[in-house]
């Protein structure tokens, strides 16, 4: 689906309608043409922003649905252990949230003592363990 709508109920409606790709119309055309290509060959893909919106929202619902105490994090901070787990770099993240570089470092920082982690590791795996359960 190539679209403008950034809305996490319009990427989960699509995703759960059998699209197998979600991209926005922002994205320069090398990106459109590899999304194509990755879909052709039965990868799913998610643009890396909208992903975070709903790796976050999953682990909202987790928390809820399984009564264990949620981890204190504000939005921001939400979204970018998002994009951590998915494996993106501060500099890829800044980009993506359109922050700078330090922002993200930052708020990294505030993220492991909430989290009770004590490295970028260790909060990627917490935050994927709660994505999963």
């Amino acid at each position: 689906m190539l679209t403008a709508s950034e809305s996490e109920h319009d990427v989960s409606s699509a995703l759960q309608a059998g699209a197998r790709g979600y991209i926005l119309k922002g994205s320069s055309g090398a990106e459109v043409i590899e999304t194509v290509r990755a879909v052709f060959r039965g990868e799913p893909y998610v643009a890396p922003c909208l992903a975070a919106q709903l790796f976050t929202q999953m682990g909202k619902r987790t928390e809820v649905a399984a009564n264990e105490p949620a981890i204190d994090l504000t939005t921001h901070e939400e979204e970018i252990l998002a994009l951590v787990s998915s494996g993106m770099t501060n500099k890829e993240i800044a980009n993506c949230l359109h922050l700078t570089e330090r922002t993200v470092t930052h708020r990294m920082t505030g993220i492991r003592p909430k989290a009770k982690v004590r490295n970028r590791v260790e909060a990627m795996l917490m935050f994927r363990r709660k994505a999963d359960s």
